[in-house]
């Protein structure tokens, strides 16, 4: 594993003192890369105006979310994460989302030397700083209709659960994370390549327990024989016999009374 020492004047602006505690010093390892990026929170991520991009308006660094992942450029050089304090992984020039690209001069909180004179409404001129063989494989990187542009990913939200203090720092662990509360999944495919998480499975009721099943089982059973037990009872319940019994004995005395009175008139 190789060892590089950088350095970042990565910074936090005018953000209260706990917020302002941002380490500048950067130890990179591969493949996961500390940039040195320690945000006490989860950042005040804002829209910019007309792009599917958000940027961290109180963050003196060049910090933006696109398409479900955080995005830094520094150093001339983009780097990419899922969680907003890292590890980072850096993305090359000619991997960068366009959209990323796209975003106006105004929105780097930290812009480098070489963006002074360039307009501030106007993305930077990555053309010119990066050379014909940069343009040459990214010829359309500015070519678009905004009239067109997809709406922004959701913003990981769930992460504010996890401040400094309670941060994931193992990236197994971060994984399963973004897995069980992140179902969304990029759409551009420079994202994906940076992100190739499996698709979501489907959500699946829990079935219900084997003992349960049973249990359901004996009581239909047990309803079902006191059902068939009722109406076998109405058939040969011998006190309907008794009661028929009685009903036509006296139904015979009756007729008999009836012809005896008759039979001293006559």
């Amino acid at each position: 594993m190789r060892h590089l020492l950088l350095v970042l004047p990565l910074l936090l602006g005018t953000v209260p003192a706990a917020q302002s505690q941002v380490s500048v010093g950067i130890g990179v390892e591969l493949p996961g890369i500390s940039i040195g990026i320690n945000l006490p929170a989860f950042p005040d991520l804002q829209r910019v105006p007309g792009y599917p991009v958000y940027y961290a308006p109180q963050t003196q660094g060049n910090y933006f979310f696109y398409d479900g992942l955080y995005w830094v450029y520094q150093g001339d050089e983009w780097y990419a994460s899922g969680w907003y304090n890292g590890p980072w992984r850096a993305v090359g020039r000619y991997d960068v989302p366009a959209y990323v690209l796209r975003v106006p001069v105004r929105y780097y909180r930290q812009p480098p030397p070489y963006f002074r004179g360039w307009q501030a409404d106007a993305p930077p001129r990555w053309n010119d700083h990066w050379g014909r063989d940069w343009q040459q494989r990214r010829p359309d990187w500015n070519r678009w209709d905004r009239r067109a542009a997809p709406a922004p990913a959701p913003l990981p939200v769930y992460q504010r659960k996890y401040p400094q203090s309670r941060y994931p720092q193992d990236r197994g662990q971060q994984q399963v994370i973004r897995q069980d509360n992140d179902r969304y999944r990029p759409r551009d495919p420079q994202v994906r390549r940076q992100d190739p998480r499996p698709a979501p499975q489907p959500r699946f009721q829990q079935p219900p327990r084997q003992g349960d099943d049973r249990k359901d089982m004996r009581m239909d059973q047990r309803r079902d024989e006191r059902r068939d037990g009722r109406a076998d009872d109405r058939r040969d319940n011998p006190r309907d016999d008794r009661r028929n019994n009685r009903g036509n004995g006296r139904n015979d005395d009756r007729r008999g009374d009836r012809n005896e009175e008759r039979g001293k008139r006559d």
